[in-house]
């Protein structure tokens, strides 16, 4: 998982700590709805990072390797 997954996850994270803290009902489904944006998007980035570590194995395997003649 990449830093910035890592950096939307503790955000999601924060939220859910805030909307379980939060008094005024309009504040905790504010924070929940962050909450689920958060996730969204930290879910997205992992698949980005999956789909760019799959696409970088995929160049490697099928690059010609290069033997030194001598």
């Amino acid at each position: 998982m990449s830093t910035t997954t890592d950096f939307y996850l503790a955000r999601a994270a924060e939220n859910a700590r805030d909307a379980s803290n939060a008094t005024l009902d309009n504040v905790r489904e504010r924070c929940r709805r962050s909450e689920e944006a958060w996730l969204l998007i930290a879910r997205r980035s992992a698949r980005s990072d999956e789909m760019r570590t799959k696409l970088a194995e995929q160049k490697a395997g099928s690059a010609p390797s290069v033997q030194a003649d001598g």
